[in-house]
């Protein structure tokens, strides 16, 4: 199983990367890349509801309550996503990518960084502005997606708002099970 888990993470990352820097393979690579997460998430869900019961339940109902009432509260114009917002959002997310990658280089020399895993009261805050901070990516999806069906967008492009979609719910859901399995721990 866990070479299964690991294929998954390698194979969504190389696909992601490549989606990311050509859109024009979207349509074929989202596809692949959804397979690849799926084996991923598959493989985290069962570790993690194997040591916490229930849980993989509680976030994926917490994911999609989520995603559910952003898009309400989006679809009825109470949140609009100006360029200022837009900004804040890439800028914090790129932030928190830069110190994900510093905490994995690190964790290969036996470092464990702190906020990321930690139950402590500053490491339930860090995943609680992690998920509004996904929350805010959510918005931003939305409005990509409207625009782009607004300006008629080529066809490769609808695709490219799903592979942004779907890489944010799975970001939030992986957020949602770190917190809940903090707030499990003893």
């Amino acid at each position: 199983m866990l070479h299964i888990y690991l294929c998954g993470i390698m194979g969504g990352l190389v696909t992601g990367l490549i989606i990311s820097f050509n859109k024009q393979l979207s349509p074929l690579l989202a596809i692949i890349y959804a397979a690849f997460e799926g084996l991923a998430i598959g493989g985290i869900s069962a570790i993690i509801e194997y040591r916490y019961p229930r849980i993989v339940v509680e976030s994926l109902i917490l994911t999609f309550s989520i995603f559910l009432c952003l898009l309400v509260i989006y679809k009825l114009e109470i949140i609009r996503p100006t360029e200022n917002f837009k900004l804040i959002v890439a800028s914090a997310t790129s932030g928190v990518a830069v110190y994900y990658l510093i905490c994995i280089g690190l964790s290969f020399g036996g470092i464990r960084a702190p906020l990321i895993n930690d139950n402590s009261l500053s490491g339930i805050l860090f995943s609680l502005l992690i998920i509004v901070l996904a929350s805010m990516n959510l918005v931003v999806d939305f409005d990509f997606i409207e625009q782009g069906a607004a300006k008629r967008v080529p066809k490769y492009m609808e695709w490219y708002g799903a592979f942004g979609l779907m890489v944010i719910l799975i970001w939030l859901y992986l957020e949602l099970i770190r917190l809940l399995a903090k707030s499990k721990r003893k």
